[in-house]
């Protein structure tokens, strides 16, 4: 019984870059999404069959469960590509690393004056490097979509409000002038909270998968027949959780990135609904 290491192993190289198992991992539930989608586009009928039906069940599912979210089925549209595809492909990584086979069938290499069992295959997320790019990914993209709907200035006032600042200082109100200061610095905070829902989305999933596998592959060790079952059973559920719980937060962030403040909302409703004048 050996120990996953938290870093996933290499298993060969292609010029400098290093291909690990873990990637393996990851390759295989891209190259299983395309065939799926080939299979899809090529057989899209106006009577479904069984793979188009469960297709567009699961984007049914899906835009629904978007839709307590977002509340408006345009922008669960909108989101449903990219948060989506990371509750698919955080879904399968998760499950594939279920798969016989994963974690137990390898090459054996000396690592550090010892003979040990290198994995072919490792779940995804249990590299740390593929859930801080999915992180990364969601917290850009929630600033991308924030600046194509509501503008690139409105945006960013969210974080370092310039513009409050400037019309306080223009005011020459005192009161007015710290409290503009005071926004203006606390904009910097919330910048290093986008940092942090960074860091908070990758350690979670990537302890939740890493923890399952060191128990998954202690449990084996200790017990090779029906005791690993309940386990496995039992990361099947925390697969599920974990990528529901990733892509409802990225739903999220890209829901608050792409609402206007509630200060320009106010101001519009009451512009809107100020009596005429002649």
């Amino acid at each position: 019984m050996t120990i996953p290491p938290l870093a996933a192993e290499p298993i060969f190289h292609i010029g400098s870059f290093p291909v690990t198992n873990a990637y393996i991992n990851s390759t295989i539930a891209v190259v299983l999404f395309v065939i799926v989608a080939y299979l899809v586009k090529r057989r899209v009928t106006d009577v479904p069959g069984k793979l188009q039906n469960a297709v567009e069940s699961t984007l049914e599912f899906l835009l629904g469960y978007f839709d307590n979210v977002t509340n408006d089925r345009v922008a669960s549209r909108r989101f449903l590509p990219l948060v989506g595809t990371i509750f698919l492909f955080v879904l399968a990584s998760n499950w594939m690393g279920l798969l016989p086979g994963t974690g137990s069938i390898g090459v054996w290499e000396m690592v550090h004056g010892e003979l040990e069992l290198v994995p072919i295959l490792r779940p995804a997320a249990s590299d740390l490097n593929l859930t801080l790019a999915i992180a990364a990914l969601s917290v850009v993209s929630s600033h991308v979509f924030g600046i194509m709907t509501i503008g690139f200035f409105v945006h960013w006032n969210k974080f370092i409000q310039l513009g409050t600042l400037w019309k306080a200082v223009v005011s020459l109100n005192p009161t007015k002038i710290m409290i503009g200061v005071v926004e203006f610095l606390v904009g910097f905070i919330e910048l290093f909270s986008e940092v942090a829902k960074v860091v908070s989305l990758s350690l979670r999933l990537f302890g939740n998968i890493f923890a399952g596998e060191v128990l998954i592959t202690v449990i084996s060790g200790l017990f090779a027949f029906a005791l690993p079952l309940p386990f496995m059973a039992l990361e099947l559920i925390v697969g599920v959780v974990q990528a529901t719980v990733f892509a409802l937060l990225t739903l999220v962030y890209l829901t608050v990135a792409t609402s206007k403040p509630h200060g320009d909302e106010e101001h519009a409703e009451h512009v809107e609904h100020a009596p005429a004048t002649t």
